[in-house]
C-alpha cells in the first residue's frame, strides 16, 4: 500500500548567504526579479510575472564552506550576452563554456561564492 502524499503547498529554493540583503540586488538583476525588503535574515524575490518560483535568500553566520550540492541553472537562448550580463553584475565563471552532452554549458559563481549554471539546450 502506498504512503498518502504529503500536503506540500510550495516547493521554495532557499539560498543561503553572508550579506541577504546585498546579494539579493545580485539576484534580482539576474533574474529579473522583484526584491522585497531586508526582513532579517531573510530577502525574497519574486518574479514579477508569476511563472517563475519564489527565491529565498537567508543570511546566516556561517561562511559557505565547499561546492554547493544545489544550485540554480539559468536555461537561456544566448550564452555571450547572459555571461556578459551577470559578470556586470559581479558573477566569475569558474568553467566554460563547455558542451555537455549537447547543451553549452558555463559555471559561475556569484559575488559570494555561490555557484550557478547558465545553459543553453541543444538545437531541437
Amino acid at each position: 500500500m502506498q504512503a498518502p502524499r504529503p500536503e506540500i503547498r510550495q516547493l521554495l529554493p532557499v539560498l543561503d548567504c553572508a550579506d541577504a540583503d546585498r546579494l539579493a540586488d545580485f539576484w534580482a538583476a539576474t533574474l529579473g526579479y522583484r526584491r522585497g525588503g531586508f526582513h532579517p535574515p531573510y530577502v525574497s524575490l519574486t518574479d514579477p510575472d508569476g511563472k517563475g518560483p519564489e527565491l529565498l535568500l537567508q543570511q546566516v553566520p556561517e561562511p559557505k564552506a565547499g561546492k554547493n550540492r544545489m544550485h540554480l541553472d539559468l536555461r537561456v537562448g544566448d550564452m555571450e550576452p547572459t555571461l556578459a550580463r551577470v559578470r556586470t553584475l559581479g558573477a566569475r565563471v569558474l568553467r566554460g563554456p563547455f558542451d555537455d552532452n549537447g547543451w553549452l554549458t558555463t559555471v559561475l559563481a556569484d559575488p559570494e561564492g555561490n555557484e550557478f549554471c547558465v545553459l543553453v539546450p541543444p538545437s531541437t
